[in-house]
């Protein structure tokens, strides 16, 4: 009976844990998911997949730093001038990638951006609405 009782206590413990969600990945990891997504999308080679990592990389350092300068000098940026600079970067980024890619694969790269940018807007319009609905009105 008790050997029975431990099977099952141990087999309860076992769904649970397999049950469990794994911890998030570090941001490290989840960055290098989506750089093999994307080059699996855009069927990058290896040489290809390289120099697309590093521009994309630099045009996060810029937006980075461009936070950053905004926070440090105590002011905040609008959201036209974070648009505007956004849209800057995905220029500056899209003449980086014209030379790597092919018109096909540069094509994709563009598609995968707006899907990405109007799914990220989605998200923000939804964050937006919802605070402005929690902010207390004025009478």
């Amino acid at each position: 009976m008790k050997a029975t009782v431990m099977t099952l206590a141990l087999l309860c413990a076992g769904a649970v844990y397999a049950q469990t969600p794994p911890p998030p990945a570090p941001h490290g990891a989840d960055a290098a998911r989506h750089m093999d997504d994307l080059a699996t999308l855009l069927d990058l080679t290896e040489a290809q997949k390289a120099q697309v990592q590093t521009i994309l990389e630099e045009q996060h350092a810029k937006m980075k730093q461009s936070f950053e300068q905004a926070k440090a000098s105590g002011t905040k940026p609008d959201w036209q001038q974070m648009k505007a600079l956004h849209q800057q970067l995905q220029q500056d980024t899209l003449q980086k990638l014209a030379p790597v890619l092919s018109a096909t694969q540069l094509k994709k790269f563009e598609i995968i951006q707006q899907a990405m940018h109007a799914h990220m807007g989605h998200h923000m319009e939804h964050g937006q609405a919802g605070a402005a609905a929690a902010a207390p009105t004025q009478n």
